[in-house]
């Protein structure tokens, strides 16, 4: 659980006490390549951070077309933020595409830490602008970059993505074809 407490400690400082406290909602559980962590349509009661391993989100449209949102690697929160926000249904599908340890830390029992200390409060407003800040990138991304672009500011986020998973996952956060990344794989590497 140290690695938590590490994580919390870039955002807030917490007495023994709240870290204590913090430590009593969340558990590590390890999960298996193709372990579901959040379903479409159901409801969600936890979020998550990831120790080891990548999570994706993402849609999957008609039962056929599949369109990745994020990846989340070590140390990124993930879940369906604004389903447990609003409590409504997940809007997504979030599974491992790799082994994965990752804290779960029940959404109901954190809000009510935020709700009795204000440190958590903090870390409460801080997790949730980081996600902003992350879909904004991912909207900016999307409008401005182009395919190589995408794909090269991938590669410096996750240096060693493609030794983790298909290709065919790549293209679809990059929102191109797996033939487009394979070019632009080949002109890059040709050089």
């Amino acid at each position: 659980m140290q690695d938590l407490i590490k994580f919390i400690s870039f955002f807030i400082d917490l007495d023994p006490k709240s870290e204590e406290n913090f430590i009593d909602i969340a558990s590590l559980k390890k999960f298996k390549k193709n372990d579901i962590l959040v379903k479409n349509g159901k409801r969600q009661i936890d979020f998550f951070i990831i120790k080891s391993g990548i999570v994706r989100s993402y849609y999957l449209h008609n039962s056929d077309k599949t369109y990745i949102r994020n990846f989340f690697i070590k140390m990124n929160t993930s879940g369906d933020i604004g389903a447990l926000i609003s409590n409504n249904l997940a809007k997504l599908d979030y599974d491992c595409l790799t082994d994965c340890e990752i804290y779960v830390i029940d959404f109901k029992k954190f809000m009510l830490l935020v709700d009795e200390n204000h440190k958590f409060a903090k870390l409460y407003a801080n997790l949730l602008a980081k996600v902003v800040i992350l879909f904004e990138s991912k909207i900016y991304d999307l409008s401005v970059l182009n395919a190589t672009e995408r794909y090269l500011k991938l590669k410096k986020e996750i240096p060693s993505i493609e030794n983790h998973i298909q290709q065919y996952h790549i293209a679809s956060y990059l929102n191109i074809t797996p033939i487009q990344l394979s070019r632009i794989r080949k002109k890059i590497y040709s050089k």
